[in-house]
């Protein structure tokens, strides 16, 4: 194991380190995972993540997602076994020259000093297993092959299947407890022996026989382990073979009698000591239980064996057991469901008809305007329409509405999706809503809301199943951008849209939420315990103060689509409230007025991934920021993953604090002044604030604002399961870690201080928030002070 790098990390991201370190990074971090990377394809475009565990036995596991690359195999131990298995992605495997497909699911084993490459040639997300030489030791039936190996047979498909368990369990449990796993080390175990036993009869059926009498010398020793007699002459004696000839059996399996015994008791004493069905034995029963006669000896070998004391074992694993379970999944698509795959016609279309109608351009725009007009500039205006608009979801795959130059001036209107809270107030007269909110029993005007499936065949809640909630105007492509580059989108202006009824002149209105999906939601002591609760807000557009008060608030009661379908929860989008079925309360927060914040939750550009991609949970191309400091007089810098960038802006808030605790903002229509601006990624100065950018940066006259997430790019870093994943993952622990990486990364890069510096000056200065802790991908964000360097 000699020169392997130290396992410094539990969780390994590229995201943590400038630009130019990231390839160095990255190498070094999977030859701690017990790999060589020997090509990356798009070095430029590094994304790499790693989560390392070590179970109690000493198995390692590692699961590695990055983008295409050539990865060497190395167990960097004559007597390891590493194991090796594509979860996602396809690859070439090569072994002593000679090269095969290897495709998700197929086990590659890896003996000791053996070498084997993996070429894969699509982003991919890899388990890496190693089995550490004490446990190989401790099974006659573990001894490694000879070479590499692809393997097959039915004992390889269920080892396949076992360990894409583990997988599921490794990335879905937060945390660095090696017990988490450890109900699985057995089973691990004694499927690899199968499977190894299986893999040697198809290369050598001549050794059958051979194999059998040791398996009959394996449960012998079985059945009598709990004998502290137990001994090489009482054995050979039952099988009727000499000692020698045993021993040098045991020898030739790379072990020996007294240790193979040794390690198998130990590992019957390890189960039973975290077997809360044996709570009631003291650690001496349970060692004379396995045939060990001196405690002191078993507790000492024990300690050596797995690092710490059987006391001490014990109580980890009750402490384990008495964990509250993982959080159940509340949005997104549910495990095991892919998410809609990206379609031509009905299924990405707008509405009914063209979006031409519902975009105009002009002149360029200069009133109103604080940057000006830039020669040759123009200005365009987004109406927010049923042939404009896209609900709940963002896709690479979606047609713009409209294609600006660089420089552009664009209007946008956009609507909430909460509007049909009150029918009355936020829809009815506003020709723009009611066209995106149309929906009786023969018509839905946009049909789909949210990236599940067209025809609701998982919950039945209506096409798209609400797995993504926000209308999003656009989206708008910029003319030339590609990926790699970076769009500035300047905020000029915003305003409410005003209410269109004419029994409200003057007015505008939003709605707030309590939802289930809120942080509070299991946390509220008044009856009854599980509730839903909206609030209409007023704001009055003619007055200069920019408040908004409450007008009063309902409990969510079952309502009835116009398809038929009933809602007891607030679980798809624009349902229409009948306000016959709710009590209104009109006295709630007499006295207060809320300032207003407009800005918009939701700045995206078109992720990379294929398919229609959830609109709640934010990642590296923003989406649902949920941050009101994204306001008039704010930059938002976007790293481009697709040709034309394909910008969409939607989720307006009239005003949100920060976490967004309950689920939902003042969600309230807003019209926004806009100037998109290109910065190709070979003009940007290396010293620019967003020359190294694969993260939403947002820009003040007075701050930097950066967005940590827990997953910094999770639909990389989940693949597949990504959109369901998400909201089982998140924890603030894991956003407030990165945002604290992606600063440390901007102070050092962009500002030339050394590490030491960089974390001095955050420790001290740096405000970090918590953002959002509803949007799956929960949000930590950090604001550092232009004020504090004297230099430009």
């Amino acid at each position: 194991m000699s020169g392997r790098p130290e396992l410094r990390q539990l969780s390994f991201s590229t995201e943590a380190y400038p630009q130019q370190s990231r390839d160095a990074a990255w190498r070094d971090q999977l030859g701690a995972a017990r790999l060589r990377c020997d090509n990356i394809r798009a070095a430029e475009a590094l994304h790499g993540t790693i989560q390392f565990r070590v179970t109690a036995a000493g198995i390692e596991l590692a699961i590695v997602a990055s983008v295409p690359q050539t990865i060497a195999l190395d167990a960097q131990a004559a007597d390891g076994l590493l194991m090796c298995m594509l979860l996602e992605g396809t690859a070439e495997l090569c072994i002593d020259g000679s090269s095969e497909p290897l495709s998700a699911g197929q086990l590659v084993c890896v003996p000791g000093l053996a070498r084997s490459s993996l070429t894969i040639s699509t982003a991919f997300r890899l388990l890496v297993v190693h089995i550490a030489p004490a446990l190989l030791a401790s099974r006659m039936d573990l001894a490694p092959p000879a070479s590499a190996m692809r393997m097959q047979g039915e004992a390889s498909t269920l080892l396949s299947q076992i360990l894409q368990s583990v997988a599921g369990i490794l990335e879905a449990a937060p945390g660095d407890d090696p017990l988490v796993l450890q109900p699985f080390e057995g089973i691990v175990t004694e499927s690899l022996a199968a499977a190894l036993t299986e893999c040697r009869l198809q290369a050598r059926p001549d050794r059958l026989q051979g194999r059998a009498f040791m398996a009959r010398v394996g449960d012998l020793i079985q059945k009598k382990l709990a004998d502290p007699g137990l001994s090489l002459s009482s054995i050979a004696a039952d099988l009727q073979v000499s000692g020698r000839y045993l021993q040098k059996l045991f020898e030739k399996s790379g072990t020996n009698f007294s240790a193979y015994v040794r390690t198998t008791r130990l590992e019957h004493c390890r189960a039973d000591l975290a077997n809360r069905h044996y709570d009631k034995l003291s650690v001496s029963d349970i060692c004379f239980r396995w045939g060990f006669n001196d405690p002191s000896h078993f507790s000492h070998a024990f300690r050596e064996q797995f690092g710490m004391p059987p006391s001490a074992y014990r109580d980890r694993s009750a402490q384990t057991q008495a964990k509250d379970p993982a959080r159940k999944i509340s949005r997104g698509l549910p495990a095991g469901v892919k998410s809609a795959a990206p379609a031509a016609g009905a299924a990405l279309a707008f509405g009914h008809g063209s979006a031409a109608s519902s975009v105009s351009t002009s002149h360029p725009r200069t009133d109103n305007l604080k940057d000006g007009s830039i020669l040759g500039a123009r200005h365009h205006w987004v109406h927010a329409t049923d042939k404009t608009v896209h609900w709940g979801y963002l896709s690479r795959n979606l047609p713009p509405v409209l294609t600006v130059e660089s420089h552009d001036y664009v209007t946008i209107e956009t609507l909430t999706q909460h509007a049909a809270d009150d029918w009355e107030r936020m829809v009815e007269g506003d020709v723009g809503a009611e066209s995106v909110f149309h929906w009786t029993a023969t018509r839905k005007n946009v049909d789909r809301r949210g990236a599940g499936p067209i025809d609701a065949s998982i919950y039945g809640r209506g096409a798209g199943e609400g797995f993504g909630v926000h209308i999003c105007t656009g989206p708008i492509a910029v003319r030339g951008a590609m990926p790699g580059d970076v769009l500035e989108l300047r905020i000029l202006d915003i305003q409410t849209r005003p209410c269109a009824n004419p029994r409200y002149p003057g007015k505008a209105y939003g709605s707030n939420a309590a939802t289930w999906w809120g942080f509070h939601f299991r946390d509220l002591v008044t009856e009854p315990r599980e509730r839903e609760v909206v609030t209409i807000f007023e704001i009055d557009c003619e007055r200069a103060d920019g408040t908004a008060r409450a007008l009063y608030n309902f409990r969510w009661t079952p309502q009835r689509d116009p398809f038929g379908v009933v809602h007891d929860t607030i679980d798809y989008p624009g349902v229409p409230v009948d306000h016959s079925t709710i009590e209104k309360n009109h006295e709630v927060l007499p006295g207060v007025r809320i300032p207003i914040r407009p800005h918009f939750g939701v700045i995206a550009v078109a992720p990379d991934q294929d398919g229609l991609v959830d609109s709640i949970p934010p990642s590296t191309f923003a989406g649902n920021l949920d941050n009101w400091r994204i306001t008039r007089g704010a930059s938002v810098f976007l790293r481009v993953a697709v040709p034309g960038a394909l910008l969409s802006i939607g989720d307006p808030h009239a005003s949100q604090g920060d976490s967004e605790l309950c689920g939902t903002a003042i969600e309230c229509s807003l019209t926004g002044d806009f100037q998109l601006i290109l910065h190709p990624r070979d003009r940007i100065a290396p010293d620019a604030a967003f020359a190294d950018l694969s993260y939403p940066l947002v820009e003040t006259r007075d701050e930097w604002i950066l967005h940590g997430f827990s997953l910094p790019n999770h639909l990389t870093e989940l693949g597949q399961k990504a959109q369901s994943q998400i909201y089982m993952k998140s924890t603030l622990d894991d956003a407030m870690r990165d945002a604290f990486r992606k600063t440390r990364r901007f102070l050092m890069s962009v500002k030339g201080l050394s590490e030491d510096e960089a974390v001095t000056l955050i420790s001290v200065a740096v405000d970090f928030g918590i953002t959002q802790v509803v949007n799956g991908n929960w949000g930590v964000h950090a604001i550092i002070r232009k004020s504090l360097f004297t230099k430009a």
